[in-house]
């Protein structure tokens, strides 16, 4: 099996956002990922990160909320785009997992019409709810015709132990991560927004952007858990890291 980390976006934030003591008026970019993981058996896309155009008009797909997450994509920061580097298109996946329902890792979701999807059942009854676009659930992105399986509890994707999705909420209600096994590269916790940046984890702090930070804090407990079983914990938006990763065309396998 392969992993081909794949751009999804970059975005301009307040860092308070997910460091609590910074400046609240100091800014920061950050990375949105995409994972390719090429099974055996399927095409796995682990998020589909932001919709390819926002990063010309974020304001008219997104609203208010572009304000306070701004993209600054370059031309070719979308999964569509970084799958067609891979001679791969949104026909070639066969299941898209989301990590939760969130534009930045939803947004390309329209795009991948012969996969079927999965989400956490709580995920998608909490972008459901009719005051939802008030916890950032657009449903010009996460609402889609294709047909979509809810989990309640750890998923193997393929009953091998390579793709295993772990409920770990807290920044939303149906928060899910996976824990990747790869043959000679080792296994991979893929963590999305449980866990934004390495200091969230080292430092126990918990982002302003959580739904609840109770469930926040016991997910990290059990993602720390994961990690001293000897997984790299690869996070939701840390661009230090991201910057030592293999991307785009090179992978992990």
């Amino acid at each position: 099996m392969k992993m081909h980390i794949l751009s999804g976006g970059r975005l301009k934030m307040r860092k308070s956002v997910y460091v609590p003591d910074a400046d609240r008026q100091e800014l920061f970019e950050i990375p949105v990922s995409c994972y390719l993981l090429k099974h055996p058996q399927g095409n796995v896309l682990f998020d589909t990160g932001c919709h390819p155009s926002t990063a010309s008009n974020a304001e008219e797909r997104w609203g208010g909320m572009a304000k306070f997450m701004t993209p600054i994509s370059g031309p070719q920061d979308n999964v569509i785009d970084q799958l067609r580097l891979l001679e791969m298109g949104p026909d070639d996946i066969d299941v898209v997992v989301n990590s939760h329902l969130h534009s930045d890792h939803c947004g390309c979701n329209e795009f991948f019409k012969k996969a079927s999807f999965i989400c956490h059942a709580k995920e998608l009854e909490a972008a459901q709810k009719e005051d939802s676009e008030k916890m950032g659930f657009l449903t010009v992105d996460w609402k889609q015709p294709m047909p979509t399986e809810t989990i309640n509890t750890q998923k193997d994707v393929f009953n091998d132990g390579r793709i295993v999705l772990v409920p770990v909420p807290g920044h939303t209600p149906g928060m899910t991560g996976a824990l990747v096994s790869l043959d000679r590269s080792g296994a991979f916790f893929l963590a999305s927004d449980s866990v934004a940046l390495e200091s969230n984890l080292v430092k126990d702090q918990i982002p302003r952007n959580m739904w609840n930070a109770e469930l926040a804090s016991q997910s990290m407990v059990e993602i720390r858990k994961i990690e001293m079983g000897g997984a790299k914990v690869l996070f939701g938006h840390d661009d230090e890291q991201y910057q030592t990763l293999r991307t785009g065309l090179e992978f992990y396998d």
